[in-house]
């Protein structure tokens, strides 16, 4: 079964196609595009050895002949040094202004393909396949593209929309553990951004979320997907109301850094910092005490940590000056008044922020 979601945002609108085997979807959408007759798959260490061929001869198919361009895997990756690789590979095999680069595999790919997508030539076209849970609810959707800078995060990039996404729900089987569970992180953050009834969904079939059963990953992930897609297309830029999806990010960001980005999955540290948001939340009288436990609860049921080994409090205050939702040196917050009802505040005293990260780090 095919589930479509789709992002409306008037001349950039794009499809998300969600299901088992979408490789015939793919086809038809590259068919119809318009595009050049080349184009590069984008992807990495891990997942060019078991899923590039296939897709570059699912391209093929559509008329589309697609180099394949492999970068080390890992966040490191996500670097100028590798967006200039991938430029100067973009310039020797010819690729035109219909070109398109194709991002096969998690966040990493996709941020930096689309960075490369969004700059070479002014622009060419993205399409995104998503092999991660984590990039399927998150990083896939909503055009943000960017790389790492030493001093921070995402902190070099565009707003980036690509063409279409397209979801293989097999291409989870093979996942690890731990990337299931650092996928969750994100998908729990959608329920305590804006929609009760999911967050206590996944609070009823956890044993089906965790299990991968079909049925329940194709609704949470359908579900994540048309949350942020509605989120984005009411804010693109995020100018307000996007920056919601930013809740429990402002830490996450800082255990993440100060971890060298290689400790913790990005799940990992959204799960931390969202439980530093709530327990900010509740000391500023906002969060009842019942809906934090259920957070907490929530994330630990889902095996997610709750403390940030090998990180200081006074170190990962003093990055939190660094993070993008950071202006004119006021900490833009987001914080939870409910499960489902989140507000973005600037006034959190640093006393009441010192305390929790306190609590927070080991």
């Amino acid at each position: 079964m095919i589930r479509r979601v789709a992002v409306e945002l008037g001349e950039r609108s794009y499809p998300i196609v969600i299901g088992n085997s979408v490789d015939d979807e793919m086809t038809a959408f590259v068919r119809q595009a318009g595009y050049s007759a080349r184009g590069m798959i984008v992807t990495d260490t891990n997942v060019g050895a078991l899923h590039a061929g296939r897709i570059a001869v699912a391209l093929e198919r559509a008329g589309l002949h697609a180099e394949i361009a492999v970068i080390p895997a890992g966040e490191s990756s996500k670097s100028l040094t590798q967006a200039d690789r991938l430029f100067t590979r973009a310039i020797e095999l010819g690729l035109d202004r219909r070109s398109p680069i194709i991002a096969l595999g998690g966040g990493v790919v996709g941020d930096l393909a689309g960075f490369v997508a969004a700059t070479y030539m002014r622009g060419v076209p993205f399409i995104q396949l998503p092999t991660s849970l984590l990039a399927q609810v998150d990083s896939s959707v909503g055009g943000k593209v960017a790389v790492n800078h030493p001093l921070g995060k995402n902190l070099i990039g565009a707003f980036y929309q690509p063409d279409a996404v397209f979801m293989d729900l097999d291409l989870l089987v093979t996942l690890p553990a731990r990337e299931i569970t650092t996928g969750l992180g994100e998908i729990i953050k959608y329920g305590i951004i804006c929609d009760a009834d999911f967050f206590a969904w996944l609070e009823e079939h956890s044993a089906q979320v965790l299990a991968l059963e079909p049925a329940a990953a194709a609704h949470m992930i359908a579900r994540s997907c048309e949350i942020k897609a509605d989120v984005v297309r009411q804010d693109e830029r995020e100018g307000g109301l996007r920056r919601i999806l930013n809740f429990g990010h402002t830490i996450a960001h800082a255990i993440e850094k100060e971890t060298g980005y290689v400790r913790y999955r990005h799940g990992e540290a959204v799960a931390i910092g969202m439980i530093g948001a709530a327990k900010i939340s509740e000391a500023m009288g906002l969060l009842p005490t019942a809906d934090r436990q259920r957070i907490e609860q929530l994330i630990c049921a889902m095996g997610l940590p709750q403390r940030a080994e090998g990180v200081t409090a006074n170190a990962m205050y003093e990055d939190l000056f660094h993070d993008k939702k950071t202006v004119g040196g006021r900490i833009h917050w987001v914080v939870a008044e409910g499960i489902g009802t989140v507000v973005v505040r600037d006034d959190v005293p640093e006393e009441t922020v010192r305390k929790i990260l306190l609590g927070l780090s080991s």
